[in-house]
């Protein structure tokens, strides 16, 4: 074992199976952790990465004005407090190559590239009922086995490309964002097209409209964008953070959705009008999610409540849009504020403001076909040289169900979750064991709930090496208590009455589930922990 750790390696060709006590999938934020958690435990841990480095997310995402929508400090990890001391943060909402710079930096400062084989796809995953132990396929034919199978492969790691008609015809150039190239693209006098308004896309927007001859936007579901107000981090504001990161991370844990953020207790319908947009107006002007997260505590369950807060910030736009048409089209009229994810922008509306920038509407005139010259829609072929898909993500399922992974019985885990997640605290499916999912699925701040659910996987496998057991599953009736506890609660918010990607309504044929889990970080915690405490007892322990 000691001798696979050490040398990466693939191996020669002549076949030999690798044995370790645990297999990661993904270097990212949660598998970078595992990996350092699991080896402080003292296990044998093999890190597969399908990327050519570390990062996960901010490997792939390149793109121009890709950054965080959480605030450096609080997205950071907390588990070190040297890594805390040593590093320094260089925006409030730290950007890509800065993001990914801090990733490589965690994975030199604890020597984690030893356990990392990088270009790595795994292909599939299958558990050997005798043995209680998973054996993986990478592409290319390697193999190796674990006792301990986890998948940090993330939410946001399964690109959606729209099956457009003649799509490979095009003779220009074509990316989708989460696939940006390393080389920087010179969109200096092209005509450009950007398909799609997600979040990406209101990152990118911007840059891409200073830089190129003509852009030309295809929306469809216009969304409701907050100003991000990024600045640098002055030495005095990184001074502070060190001398307090105890109390910030403290707070994360504690508040509903793991920012510093907390929701105001009171309903928006209770105060006056005056009070009212007082607040919206004071929120406006703050940073990040505070106008989402810092705003009453109703207007993520109360339509009319929301809609005081939708409606002021339609008015924002219709402010910074000169032409009232396009301000229109800008405008959201068929969601409530905060059912879709909410992105954070840097002069996205001003952009439709350029003499260079087109907005089409392509609810309605659908692009009918790619062509050879640009994009068609019902109404107009539009001439381009470059084409960028910013079509988002196969969330929270795709990742892992693009593997083929199968359980005890042979069955596969595409089919149990092909109407939705299934799981038991969003970690584990009955009918796998020994399989662990280390992605957050939280509505929260990312790191500070992966890092949670990394821990819980962490101290599940130490007790299961403590009693001397050979695998853990949750039982099928805890399965579907959990899945029918997790629906009643979204139920109880204004997320599943959307089309949005939290209910998986942006793939189609996916079936509609809200994908994430609508709980508060504090009582998420709890659950987790006492599932722990309970000595595990709603699993099959062998």
């Amino acid at each position: 074992m000691g001798n696979m750790q050490q040398h990466p390696q693939k191996p020669d060709g002549n076949g030999a199976v690798e044995q370790y006590d645990a297999i990661v999938i993904g270097a990212g934020v949660s598998g970078l952790y595992q990996l350092y958690r699991l080896r402080e435990m003292g296990l044998s841990v093999r890190v597969f990465e399908d990327a050519g480095g570390v990062g996960g997310t901010w490997y792939w995402n390149r793109y121009p004005g890709c950054r965080f929508d959480s605030e450096s400090e609080t997205y950071g990890y907390s588990w070190s407090e040297e890594l805390l001391q040593e590093w320094d943060w260089k925006e409030h909402f730290s950007g890509q190559p800065e993001n990914e710079r801090y990733l490589n930096f965690v994975a030199d400062k604890f020597d984690l590239r030893k356990d990392i084989q990088l270009n790595s796809r795994v292909s599939a995953a299958v558990y050997d009922e005798d043995a209680h132990c998973w054996e993986v396929q990478i592409e290319g034919g390697q193999r190796a086995r674990a006792q301990f199978l986890i998948g940090a492969v993330g939410v946001l790691s399964a690109k959606y490309m729209p099956p457009f008609e003649g799509i490979d015809s095009f003779k220009g150039l074509s990316f989708h964002t989460s696939n940006w190239p390393k080389e920087k693209v010179d969109f200096s006098g092209k005509r450009v097209g950007c398909v799609g308004t997600g979040a990406t896309a209101v990152q990118l927007i911007p840059h891409v409209a200073e830089e190129a001859g003509h852009l030309t936007v295809f929306q469809r579901t216009p969304n409701y964008c907050a100003p991000c107000r990024n600045s640098e981090v002055s030495p005095e504001t990184q001074a502070a953070w060190k001398a307090r990161y105890a109390e910030i991370h403290k707070r994360c844990r504690e508040t509903s959705v793991g920012f510093e953020h907390e929701f105001d207790p009171r309903s928006a319908l209770e105060v006056s009008e005056e009070e009212r947009l007082a607040l919206y107006e004071k929120l406006w002007i703050q940073p990040g999610f505070t106008k989402w997260l810092g705003n009453f505590y109703d207007i993520m369950t109360n339509r009319e409540a929301n809609e005081t807060f939708s409606e002021f910030v339609r008015n924002k736009i219709r402010e910074r849009v000169h032409d009232p048409e396009v301000a229109e089209m800008l405008v959201p009229k068929d969601h409530p504020f905060g059912a879709k994810r909410i992105p954070l922008e840097t002069h996205y509306y001003e952009a439709y403001n350029r003499d260079n920038v087109k907005l089409v509407d392509v609810r309605k005139a659908p692009i009918e076909r790619i062509t050879p010259k640009g994009v068609k829609t019902q109404d107009a072929e539009y001439e381009l040289d470059a084409i960028i898909y910013a079509t988002g993500f196969d969330v929270v399922t795709g990742p892992l169900t693009q593997i083929d992974i199968r359980g005890e019985g042979g069955q596969s885990f595409k089919d149990k979750w092909a109407g939705g997640p299934r799981t038991h605290l969003g970690i584990q499916t009955a009918g796998f064991p020994n399989f662990f999912i280390a992605a957050s699925t939280a509505f929260c701040n990312y790191t500070v709930c992966a890092e949670m659910i990394v821990e819980w996987i962490a101290d599940c496998i130490g007790y299961l090496r403590e009693k001397k057991l050979s695998s853990i599953a949750p039982t099928q009736k805890a399965e579907d208590a959990w899945v029918e506890h997790s629906n009643e609660l979204a139920s109880y918010t204004l997320l599943t009455d959307t089309d949005s990607w939290f209910m998986g309504a942006n793939i189609p044929g996916k079936a509609r589930a809200l994908l994430l889990y609508a709980n508060t970080v504090p009582e998420y915690r709890k659950e987790c922990q006492e599932a722990a405490a309970n000595g595990y007892q709603d699993f099959v322990l062998q």
